[in-house]
């Protein structure tokens, strides 16, 4: 999305834990003739947040499109799932969105115009097997973002989020690959594949653009039909 939003002709500022990893997609933001910065920042500290959106705003001159898109998820049978795991994945997924939305939507509200995408999840809308905690966060994300939705509408802001399908990556291919999840969830997919991750790139655009000026507390799911799934055959 990152790299998406670059082509679509933004500087962008994709950022994170991993001083390594921002540096990496910095590279490949500049390398589109885009502006960047390179500054890591975590969800979970705010004053890292506050600094990369005070750094952005002078030095990129403001802060118009946020994608919310840090996460964490542990699968255990929810019986004897640790608390500590719990509050964890909550701070990360739901308090860390609305940490993100409160330092950047400030900033938005001040000046009449915003962009937020969150990111939230299939199981935004149904269960998976062992990821309670992982599904109560995103639930409440898809929540979350229709009450900013309607908080900062009148200030120029729209809160939308999209919900991805199920996107393969380096973290989840051992989930996915050849085990009896992904082939449910390739079931239940109708078009029969998991998703590419430049197949979001459309959807983010969508929402960070004038073309959605009037698209506001949106779920958006881009899932292959997933979620309009019942009997395939």
């Amino acid at each position: 999305m990152a790299l998406g939003l670059a082509d679509a002709g933004a500087d962008v500022v994709a950022t994170g834990r991993r001083a390594d990893l921002v540096d990496a997609v910095a590279g490949e933001i500049e390398a589109r003739g885009r502006r960047t910065l390179r500054q890591p920042a975590d969800v979970s500290d705010r004053a890292s947040l506050v600094a990369l959106r005070d750094r952005a705003a002078r030095e990129l001159g403001s802060v118009d499109i946020v994608i919310n898109c840090a996460g964490r998820t542990k699968r255990a049978p929810t019986l004897t799932f640790d608390e500590g795991d719990w509050q964890a994945i909550l701070d990360t997924n739901l308090t860390g969105t609305l940490r993100v939305c409160q330092v950047f939507g400030a900033l938005m509200i001040e000046r009449k115009y915003g962009r937020i995408i969150n990111i939230a999840s299939l199981s935004s809308f149904v269960a998976l097997f062992e990821v309670a905690a992982y599904s109560a966060s995103k639930a409440a994300v898809a929540s979350l973002t229709k009450s900013l939705a309607i908080e900062w509408a009148p200030h120029g802001v729209t809160v939308n989020a999209i919900a991805p399908g199920v996107f393969r990556t380096e973290l989840n291919a051992g989930l996915l690959d050849g085990t009896d999840r992904g082939r449910e969830f390739l079931l239940r997919t109708p078009m029969k594949r998991f998703g590419r991750l430049d197949e979001l790139v459309g959807a983010a655009v969508f929402l960070a653009s004038d073309s959605a000026s009037f698209v506001n507390g949106e779920v958006l799911a881009v899932d292959g039909g997933f979620l309009a799934s019942g009997v395939n055959q």
